[in-house]
């Protein structure tokens, strides 16, 4: 996709927002990372990293981006936005982006620059490149029940369920 000059500065301006967050979060006790969540041009809402401030290992700057920009339009779908984020997605916000549907994500610094700044998640990139389980830093065990899909099978008999 190739950006016209005005798209192109509104993008910047939206990156410099995020950038400014993560400064900020730093600041402020938190980590450097910043996101904010983007639609129809306008900026919906932002996120800084919290992680350590609200003890909460998934409380990402795009995490809490995708949480606040859900709050503020009224959805659990963030199809028609864009995120745009100080950082490359970790595999988890990645994930969460995913979830969310974005239209798009949009980042500056990237892993091997959160590696170098202290944050190296290169290991979980490498864990999801086709590595079987057995290789995983953790252990996975299934456990054979035998009403495993019971609640699969209300939700799909629920005729009121939200499809997503």
């Amino acid at each position: 996709m190739t950006l016209s000059t005005p798209d192109l500065d509104l993008e910047r301006a939206w990156m410099t927002e995020a950038i400014r967050l993560a400064t900020d979060s730093v600041r402020n006790g938190g980590g450097p990372f910043g996101a904010v969540v983007v639609r129809e041009r306008e900026i919906v809402a932002t996120g800084n990293n919290q992680v350590t401030a609200t003890l909460d290992p998934t409380a990402h700057a795009e995490v809490t981006a995708m949480r606040n920009a859900c709050r503020e339009l009224g959805t659990f779908s963030l199809a028609g936005c864009v995120l745009v984020t100080s950082c490359e997605p970790c595999p988890m916000c990645l994930s969460s982006a995913l979830w969310a549907r974005f239209d798009r994500i949009v980042f500056a610094a990237d892993r091997d620059d959160a590696a170098a700044g202290g944050f190296d998640d290169r290991a979980f990139y490498q864990l999801f490149e086709k590595n079987p389980e057995g290789t995983w830093p953790i252990t996975m065990d299934r456990i054979e029940m035998p009403n495993r899909t019971e609640p699969f099978d209300t939700w799909l008999t629920k005729p009121d369920r939200i499809e997503y």
